[in-house]
């Protein structure tokens, strides 16, 4: 049902790198989830208006809650479409992080709405009453709602979308709240045991810790984290991948949105080959990234040193001594300044971002102190840099 889903009302469903397509997905995503909600209302608002049953009809509102939801998606998503202008050159990527964000806010109002409900029914526990048309309206429930959460959960997937993520985890957690109570009516039908209220008070705690969850998740790219290890790999490869490129370092990417990303990096580049035409290849990095990466990439170009052989010797020297020491510790930019008296070593050493000041200073220390009986000509000049790659080198 997804991929026909997909098919029919995705045009381009594979290219998922484009604005547009992703956007598509969204409305579908949305609109699904608008449609069966709706559907769910409507059923066990009927059934609840013949019956006269009040449970049925206040769970049949809050189907109609969750229509909200796909309903402020469908919002993000279109919002996010729209394309940069002068008071957001960037765009308006970010606008989706924020609806997946608002959609974490209703799963922790679930989560606490029922949390309250549970420890009331703890202190004061209620009659139960077992109505055969209610377990099947439920269970009706149950299963429109588990596809819908796989079909969110399987597009999120696809096209890196939060806000679909954060709407699976929403059905999951209706899915999870209504699944209980149905087994609480039906072990309280079997053994005469009214355990509601502790059945909803360990769901309540679930659905609250799944809404926190997603609000970390969705917080973190508004704010910034850093480059994960296959995006930087990937971004790297596509740089070194390039005649003239010999290394890089120093990646930056800046995320303004699901598939908007601009990225800054160093490209380094021998330095007795002409600049102009170290410039040529730069400039055509720069443009055949935004074509194969979708990155808007800004590119700075670090002349080094290949052939000189002394520079290399010491170089490697340098970088095993830093191996020794710690291994997540890198050096780029090496020069080296030879003189009669003394030989000078001028480098900027990447250290992790778990490095507080103390340890930075130590480390300088030590790598002076190690290169120095090494050889007593060295003496260093050291750039301490912070990585910005999640848990790695460089």
């Amino acid at each position: 049902m997804t991929e026909f889903l997909v098919r029919h009302f995705v045009k381009d469903h594979e290219e998922t790198e484009k604005v547009s397509v992703r956007t598509a997905y969204g409305v579908l995503a949305s609109m699904v989830g608008i449609f069966c909600n709706v559907f769910l209302f409507v059923v066990k608002w009927l059934i609840g208006f013949f019956l006269q049953s009040i449970s049925v009809m206040a769970d049949a509102f809050n189907n109609l809650s969750d229509a909200g939801g796909s309903v402020i998606g469908l919002v993000g998503v279109k919002m996010a479409e729209k394309p940069a202008d002068k008071d957001h050159p960037f765009g308006h990527g970010r606008i989706e992080y924020i609806a997946a964000l608002v959609v974490s806010f209703l799963v922790l109002e679930v989560g606490f709405t029922f949390f309250k409900d549970a420890v009331g029914k703890i202190r004061e526990p209620e009659a139960m009453r077992f109505q055969l048309v209610s377990v099947v309206i439920l269970t009706l429930s149950v299963g429109v709602k588990l596809w819908l959460a796989f079909f969110n959960r399987k597009l999120g997937k696809r096209i890196d979308s939060k806000v679909m993520m954060a709407t699976a985890t929403d059905a999951i957690g209706d899915v999870i709240t209504t699944a209980a109570t149905i087994a609480s009516v039906l072990f309280w039908r079997i053994t005469g045991w009214n355990i509601d209220g502790f059945v909803g008070l360990g769901v309540s705690l679930v659905i609250m810790w799944a809404g926190i969850g997603i609000a970390r998740d969705t917080l973190e790219p508004l704010i910034g984290k850093p480059v994960s290890r296959e995006e930087y790999e990937r971004i790297t490869r596509f740089v070194e991948g390039y005649p003239g490129i010999v290394g890089s370092h120093d990646l930056i990417v800046h995320n303004y949105g699901p598939g908007r990303s601009m990225a800054s990096i160093h490209a380094e580049v021998p330095n007795d080959v002409d600049i102009e035409e170290s410039h040529e290849i730069i400039d055509r990095i720069e443009r055949e990234a935004i074509k194969n990466l979708g990155i808007f990439l800004v590119i700075h170009m670090d002349p080094i040193e290949t052939k000189d052989a002394q520079v290399l010797a010491i170089r490697k020297q340098v970088t095993e001594i830093l191996d020794a020491v710690d291994q997540k510790v890198s050096i780029h930019d090496f020069r080296m300044v030879d003189g009669k008296e003394q030989i000078n070593l001028i480098f900027d050493m990447v250290v992790p971002y778990e490095y507080d000041d103390q340890k930075e200073e130590e480390l300088r220390r030590t790598v002076e102190k190690l290169l120095h009986i090494a050889d007593p000509r060295y003496q260093c000049v050291i750039t301490v840099e912070r990585s910005y790659i999640d848990g790695g080198k460089r």
